[in-house]
């Protein structure tokens, strides 16, 4: 079972940029799906990016493109959620997940079976 450690969240002004970091450890397989969501204040999880553990994606959630970039760096076992220009709306608890059950939606948080901690951040306006 994949175990996930988030970091890098804090309070950044408006138009700033922040990268969260999510480092792993255990694997299944190469097949399988790393995802970021995040979570803002009395709202439902949201999907924001993802990737495969073999290297496919990035995929974005269109809202995000060309703000937000998620990278690997497999020699680290970590991945990496850059966010450009932030924006109030942007305030939320940010997780990092894997292992998505077979054949199901990869923007359902729900159909993971890893989740980290979780990571806030959050956007001054």
């Amino acid at each position: 079972q994949a175990r996930l450690v988030e970091s890098g969240g804090g309070l950044v002004q408006a138009g700033g940029s922040i990268r969260l970091s999510c480092a792993t450890s255990g694997r299944t397989s190469t097949g399988n799906y790393l995802a970021w969501f995040r979570q803002p204040p009395g709202k439902e999880h949201q999907f924001v990016a993802a990737v495969t553990w073999s290297g496919d994606g990035p995929w974005y959630t269109d809202s995000l493109k060309g703000r937000f970039a998620m990278s690997r760096d497999d020699s680290r076992n970590t991945v990496y959620l850059q966010m450009n220009n932030l924006k109030p709306e942007d305030t939320a608890v940010y997780y990092c997940v894997a292992n998505k059950d077979p054949y199901k939606e990869i923007a359902d948080i729900t159909n993971y079976r890893a989740w980290g901690q979780g990571t806030q951040v959050t956007v001054s306006s």
